[in-house]
């Protein structure tokens, strides 16, 4: 499995600490393709404004300001395909090495307009367990300390910042690590999503 190498390094991470970080999930060109979708290149037609809570989906920007744009996996692109198959790969890694029992992941787009943030919180719903890993992986190109948008995770020895920089993957425990998205001076893109112990749904 081409891959290989980099799901360990992410298992050994949620073993040890509950989240992994990696570089080149996706490839420079995959991530330029990415962006090439309609999906990627006219942000405003496509995506909507995310709520809070799995049920009402209240609108609250206080909390969080993200644009998103659900994938279902019958009608994903070839170049978002690619994305999805590596993810499946990854979860069997998982299901191997970690003994879990998942049973595909949940996908969408992510967009953050400048100066959109989303407060902290955890991903796990409290009326759904079903969430387990948290998987985010970022399609910026050319990101730089300067231009913000850190993922901040709230870890028991405090904060621990990560760029949202293109190709990069990050995965956490969904039930256990309390997070924040920090505002940017850019648009900040990635996609988004959950390892869940269900049949995914649709969308």
């Amino acid at each position: 499995m081409a891959h290989t190498h980099l799901f360990e390094s992410l298992a050994d991470g949620l073993a040890d600490k509950g989240f992994a970080v990696v570089e080149g999930f996706l490839s420079s060109a995959e991530v330029r393709n990415i962006l090439d979708t309609d999906e990627f290149g006219d942000n405003k037609l496509h995506f909507r404004k995310a709520g809070i809570g799995k049920t009402a989906k209240q609108i609250n920007e206080a909390i969080r300001g993200d644009y998103l744009q659900w994938i279902d996996p019958e009608q994903a692109s070839p170049v978002i395909r690619v994305y999805l198959d590596r993810l499946q790969q990854m979860i069997a890694f998982f299901n191997q090495t970690l003994r879990l029992s998942l049973k595909g992941v949940e996908v969408h787009r992510t967009w953050y307009p400048p100066g959109a943030h989303y407060a902290r919180h955890v991903d796990q719903f409290r009326s759904d367990d079903h969430r387990k890993l948290s998987i985010i992986c970022y399609v910026n190109e050319q990101w730089k300390v300067e231009h913000g948008g850190q993922l901040r995770l709230h870890l028991d020895d405090g904060a621990y910042d990560i760029l949202p920089e293109g190709g990069r993957l990050v995965c956490f425990r969904s039930d256990l690590i309390e997070h924040e998205v920090l505002p940017a001076t850019r648009d900040r893109l990635s996609l988004t999503g959950w390892a869940v112990d269900r049949e995914p749904g649709t969308w």
